[in-house]
């Protein structure tokens, strides 16, 4: 027996030639423990362990409305390009991310799809001085290098702008090799360590100090941007957005009519004007 220090959503663990393996929760697809296993099969683990009843729902858990649910995935553990709920599916891309509308059964989603770039946004606390920019920079280049096992190339940018810290990760296919981790994978463990719900087997979360200051955080969002543009219709707007599409029809709808009518009473009075005039010039005559 071993432990999976990379993954607690494990269960029966065993050395294979001299590496810690296990058969990851919901799958039962095997893992290796000393790299990052991967999205789908990690979020298939907590599906499961959500609907099992053995612990309680992530209390993020329904921020997104898409953000859990139970995945089919590949027996490499990439996520299969058609994912479904009943009779309701939809496409993703390589991080899982519905990218298309939900239809019936009958979609066909023709290719997986890469998330090329993940834009990982995390708003902190208030501390007591501004945070040092290189200082913050070099804790997350060393701790996304180490901790999560992704090659520095792949980190385009840590931005600080207090007190929003932003982290560019980009991964086309044709960069990523056989051996490197996935952009969406170190995403996903990022995420789950900054909210304090760590999927690495000794921890707890994840410790951010800069310059001795501790840091800890309030929000984080996470955008993705794919190799081909999602495909999403009118029908996926928000009806925030949606209101406002709205609210702008009616206001333009509101001026043309105004405009016509303050034309039609223009008119008249230019018609009224002219009828008097021609009879003063008929009664001078005569």
């Amino acid at each position: 027996a071993c432990v999976c220090k990379k993954n607690k959503r494990v269960t029966n663990c065993r050395m294979e030639n001299g590496r810690c393996r296990c058969d990851a929760i919901g799958s039962g697809i095997s893992v290796d423990c000393d790299t990052l296993t991967s999205k789908c099969l990690l979020m298939k683990a907590e599906a499961t362990g959500s609907k099992s009843g053995r612990r309680e729902k992530p209390k993020d858990a329904f921020e997104d409305t898409d953000g859990l649910y139970d995945p089919e995935c590949e027996n490499s553990g990439a996520f299969k390009a058609k994912q479904c709920n009943g009779t309701t599916c939809w496409c993703v891309n390589t991080a899982g991310v519905r990218r298309t509308d939900k239809h019936d059964a009958d979609l066909k989603c023709n290719q997986l799809v890469r998330t090329m770039w993940i834009i990982i946004e995390m708003k902190h606390a208030e501390t007591n001085a501004p945070l040092n920019p290189e200082s913050l920079k070099k804790f997350f280049m060393d701790t996304i290098t180490s901790r999560y096992q992704l090659d520095g190339r792949y980190i385009a940018n840590v931005l600080y702008e207090n007190p929003f810290i932003t982290i560019d990760l980009k991964q086309n296919s044709s960069a990523k090799s056989s051996g490197d981790v996935d952009i969406a994978d170190v995403a996903y463990y990022l995420e789950k360590d900054v909210k304090g719900q760590s999927i690495f087997h000794s921890s707890a979360g994840l410790n951010v100090s800069i310059d001795n200051e501790p840091v800890k955080f309030e929000k984080t969002v996470v955008y993705y941007v794919d190799e081909i543009a999602p495909e999403f219709s009118m029908k996926s707007l928000t009806p925030g957005l949606i209101a406002v599409i709205v609210v702008v029809v009616i206001a333009v709808v509101a001026a043309i009519v105004v405009l016509v009518l303050t034309r039609r009473r223009k008119g008249k009075y230019v018609k009224a004007e002219v009828k008097e005039m021609n009879e003063m010039h008929r009664g001078l005559n005569a």
